[in-house]
């Protein structure tokens, strides 16, 4: 049995196929992880997004920024749709409302002991532990879940609070560790988000760091895999002395599809079939 770590889809279903193909993805044995943002900009988010959850036990999916987009879009936020969002397809499925509460009900963290990875979509703030994060996520989940889920959505969007603090309470925490999970590219070593930032490494403004690069940060001892920045395929370090293995290749935008095999940390990787015009 093998363990797969796929990068950001975002509706990509025939670079995944692809990508199955080249791992010889073995269904009855092998488990996929899935760094969220399953959908929205590219051209086949509802084929995505089924084909993931017909996967059931034998995927792993967390929650990125776009997944939680879209839940809210469905859920009395249209005011937020962008111009370049690709969600009709679902919100007009005949299966749209299964396909949105198994969506819904994924979780922002996911950890397993045995192999020593955690899987998260975006980052996690220096001041955190694992311990800790597993916790906030829970109670994030824990909404999402539940009756008051269409508060959640109506409260999510804004970038305030930026900073965490044990003492926030109500939308304003929920809120913040939403962000952090699933937006957070650049903080500072207080763990304050800088969400303007979005380029690869090396050209952000001081004091503003890759959240993965803060030298308190107290996650360092765990292997983290994580997507949603794109950008990262462009900067060189060593991922591995600090023990992250960022799966966002921009396959959306004419890079690649990545896998990341964890029982011996081998990549694969599929060439994007989306148009030039989007990685320009």
């Amino acid at each position: 049995m093998a363990t797969y770590a796929i990068g950001d889809i975002q509706g990509c279903h025939q670079e995944l196929l692809s990508l199955l193909d080249e791992i010889s993805f073995d269904d009855n044995n092998d488990q996929l992880w899935f760094t969220g943002d399953l959908v929205n900009r590219g051209p086949e988010s509802l084929q995505t997004l089924r084909f993931v959850k017909q996967l059931e036990d034998r995927a792993i999916t967390v929650l990125g920024n776009h997944d939680l987009h879209l839940l809210a879009i469905a859920n009395g936020q249209p005011q937020y749709m962008h111009k370049g969002d690709t969600l009709d397809a679902i919100l007009q499925a005949e299966d749209r409302e299964e396909l949105l509460f198994w969506l819904r009900n994924l979780p922002l963290f996911y950890e397993d002991e045995g192999l020593g990875f955690v899987l998260i979509h975006a980052g996690l703030p220096p001041q955190w532990t694992i311990d800790q994060a597993r916790a906030y996520a829970r109670e994030v989940e824990a909404v999402l879940a539940g009756d008051n889920y269409l508060a959640y959505f109506a409260n999510m969007y804004g970038n305030t609070p930026d900073l965490w603090s044990e003492d926030l309470q109500g939308w304003d925490r929920l809120r913040v560790i939403t962000n952090y999970f699933t937006r957070l590219r650049y903080c500072d070593a207080d763990g304050r988000m800088e969400f303007k930032e979005k380029s690869s490494p090396g050209n952000q403004g001081a004091p503003y760091q890759p959240w993965f690069e803060i030298a308190c940060r107290l996650s360092k001892q765990q292997k983290i895999v994580f997507g949603h920045w794109a950008a990262l395929r462009n900067y060189e370090i060593n991922y591995k002395k600090e023990n992250v293995y960022p799966l966002d290749t921009g396959c959306l935008w004419g890079g690649e599809l990545s896998a990341l095999r964890l029982q011996d940390e081998k990549w694969f990787s599929v060439p994007s079939r989306q148009p030039r015009w989007l990685s320009e």
